[in-house]
């Protein structure tokens, strides 16, 4: 075989790191686990075994740490009923070898064209050969130590629900079991939602007893998962129901499949917005990131590109800025046939690493010489929580018109835009904000002074939602609610005709909604620019609340007392105007002067556009994570409440550099910086 590409620089690179960086295979992952860093091998019928040994060789010299491999029922199955596993044996002894982890993926018999695994059993015949399948890999594979736990479906999640036999049992099944409303003849007539219910319940059921099954035959073994097009697909997991039974959570992040809400360069921006929902439904349990682009996609995915080794270092400090236990790529080898063929892979076809393997050598070898330091690293809380609600998503899908292409807010994916226009304002104010679904927040405090919950045009809020949003507000909270926020109940019935619900806690009621513009000017008291907003604006008749700007003599926006704390409403599409306009610079002064700033760590002074910080906090130490997407090179002084303290270059991927809290940032950079006390 011919010698490395920078075998030396290489080399050179890792060994610190690998000396440093060793693993238990039998250890399974937590919240104070040193992150792992890896890549899946695809195995597949034509290998060798000195492919397979050269393959977990180059992730050894590369410091990573875990792998992930699809179990294919079709490559150990064979016709007359009998079960061949060597194909996959000399993987995991190759780990075992190496000290690589394993995560088993399960991959029953499917299409040789399906990609990505069909998500529900077609029938009870193909539940018990799915359930025949895990009882003879699991009670095969648990015999080695490299097996470190199980992904029991690949990227669940589909949108719907498959219209066949199987289902339809489940879905009369779970009918039964929904409580009948009683009869009311002064309610009105609404859609039920049962599908998109129905869809909720079938995931978690269908998760859950494959981890049971697995559990039949390797028990207390971890078991992992990870979802997909989060944007699209969020509100079909009931993360908090899935917490009692999987180990940890991860999710699949590819920028050609599922970033389709963002440009190229906001890429590293949507894999922070889709890790901070990640951490929110990972809860108490751990989360890493398992699966990223790791090379070039020919013909696969929803846009062609090759992601650049500073890309790859973005991508990967961002999970980990936002409390990921580690990352895995897809995929180490190229895959020989079939879709996806020759594609995605950090090796090249002589298996030498690309430029994208040796940025990950770099990283792994940073974590390596710190390892502690970022074992016990913990996400610093802002105390700013964007909150986006499923039956806003499940109502925007269904009142929305295919033809419907005059206006975005008009079209399935506002409620989400809506959410992200205020990460992404935030971000570039170097903010850290949490995105939750709503039943993931935390309404039993009893005090929420310094916090913020922003509803961003989140359009249906549940009835039981409205105690807890007043008990928030009441108990010193403040909420920031934008466009058409409230304007249904869960049942897609509009509240805000006759008494609405929230006028105590909003300070009034709307009197109408008018379509405006694609953009228009919003100008709100003690701002002198004004805001960009979209499409319709809403009028409101005050009653406690106090008027914040003016149309006329209509009122477009208030602040509201209530109890200890806050709302502000504006009834404008705030959030979405501005992504829109892509210009977050007045809706960043907006939440300058709205969100409590004392107790930040570090953050920019101003809005930098193209820019985000992460913070994290270990001991007693802070670390920040700064990318440069702007095009040019930056430097500004950090504020916050800990920016005096001293600073040390962790990891620098280009020639930027620290001097106290003063930092120089080339286009394209990423930066790992550590605080400590002087």
């Amino acid at each position: 075989m011919a010698p490395l590409v920078n075998k030396s620089l290489l080399s050179f690179l890792m060994v610190l790191g690998c000396f440093f960086y060793g693993i238990n295979v039998s250890a399974q992952v937590s919240v104070n686990e040193v992150p792992l860093i890896g890549a899946e091998v695809f195995i597949e019928p034509g290998q060798n075994e000195n492919d397979v040994d050269t393959w977990f060789k180059r992730m050894k010299e590369c410091g990573m740490t875990i792998t992930r491999i699809r179990m294919f029922e079709s490559y150990m199955h064979k016709p007359d009923g009998s079960w061949d596993y060597s194909l996959f044996d000399r993987a995991f002894k190759a780990g075992e070898k190496y000290n690589i982890k394993i995560y088993a993926n399960l991959f029953p018999a499917t299409d040789f064209d399906d990609v990505g695994g069909f998500k529900f059993p077609r029938s009870e015949a193909h539940l018990k050969s799915i359930s025949n399948y895990i009882k003879n890999l699991a009670g095969h594979f648990k015999q080695f130590k490299s097996l470190y736990g199980w992904v029991p479906i690949n990227e669940p999640g589909c949108g719907h629900y498959p219209k066949q036999e199987f289902t339809n049992l489940k879905l009369a099944e779970w009918k039964k079991l929904q409580p009948v409303a009683a009869f009311n003849k002064n309610s009105y007539v609404h859609f039920d939602f049962a599908d998109e219910r129905f869809l909720v319940d079938y995931n978690t059921w269908f998760l859950k007893w494959l981890t049971d099954e697995i559990h039949r035959y390797d028990n207390g073994r971890p078991v992992h998962v990870n979802n997909h097009a989060i944007f699209k697909n969020a509100a079909e997991y009931d993360f908090p129901k899935w917490r009692t039974f999987l180990t940890s959570l991860g999710g699949s992040a590819h920028a050609s499949w599922h970033f389709d809400y963002f440009k190229r360069s906001q890429y590293a921006m949507a894999l922070s917005a889709n890790s901070e929902i990640l951490r929110s439904g990972a809860g108490s349990i751990p989360w890493l990131m398992t699966e990223l682009q790791g090379g070039n996609n020919t013909f696969s995915g929803n846009q062609a590109m090759c992601p650049t080794s500073q890309e790859i270092s973005q991508w990967i400090w961002t999970t980990l800025a936002t409390g990921s236990k580690g990352a895995i790529f897809w995929c180490l080898n190229p895959r020989m046939s079939g879709i996806e063929a020759g594609e995605w892979a950090l090796l090249n076809f002589q298996n030498q690493p690309s430029d994208r393997m040796l940025a990950i050598g770099q990283i792994t070898s940073t974590i390596g010489a710190h390892a502690q330091l970022f074992a016990n690293a913990q996400v610093q809380e802002s105390g700013i929580n964007i909150l986006y609600v499923r039956q806003s998503m499940w109502v925007e899908k269904k009142q929305s018109l295919d033809f419907a292409n005059d206006f975005e807010a008009r079209k399935p994916g506002a409620v989400m835009k809506s959410a992200l226009a205020y990460f992404e304002a935030l971000s570039q104010l170097g903010l850290q904000a949490n995105m939750k679904e709503i039943a993931e927040f935390d309404f039993g405090s009893d005090d929420y002074t310094g916090k913020t919950i922003i509803l961003s045009n989140q359009i249906a809020i549940p009835t039981a939602y409205y105690s807890k949003l007043k008990s928030f507000v009441q108990k010193g909270g403040k909420l920031i609610a934008d466009g058409s926020t409230a304007y249904y109940n869960e049942n897609a019935i509009c509240v805000m005709n006759n008494k609405f619900p929230l006028k105590d806690l909003f300070g009034g009621v709307i009197k109408e909604y008018k379509m405006r513009d694609t953009l228009y000017n919003v100008k709100l008291n003690g701002y002198t620019q004004d805001f960009k907003a979209h499409a319709w604006q809403g009028y409101i008749e005050p009653a406690t609340g106090q008027s914040l700007g003016k149309v006329g003599n209509e009122v477009i926006a208030l602040e509201n007392t209530y109890g200890k704390g806050k709302t502000l409403w504006i009834p404008s599409l705030l959030g979405l105007g501005s992504r829109l306009q892509n210009d977050y610079n007045n809706l960043g002064n907006l939440l300058c002067n709205e969100v409590n700033l004392k107790d930040v760590a570090f953050r920019f002074p101003n809005l930098e556009k193209d820019m985000m910080m992460k913070t994290l906090k270990s001991g007693n130490s802070y670390l920040t994570v700064i990318i440069n997407k702007s095009g040019q090179k930056k430097e500004l002084t950090l504020a916050g409440s800990k920016s005096e303290y001293k600073s040390q270059l962790l990891y620098t991927n280009s020639g930027g550099a620290v001097n106290g809290k003063v930092v120089s940032i080339l286009p394209e950079e990423t930066l790992v910086i550590k605080w400590d006390k002087n």
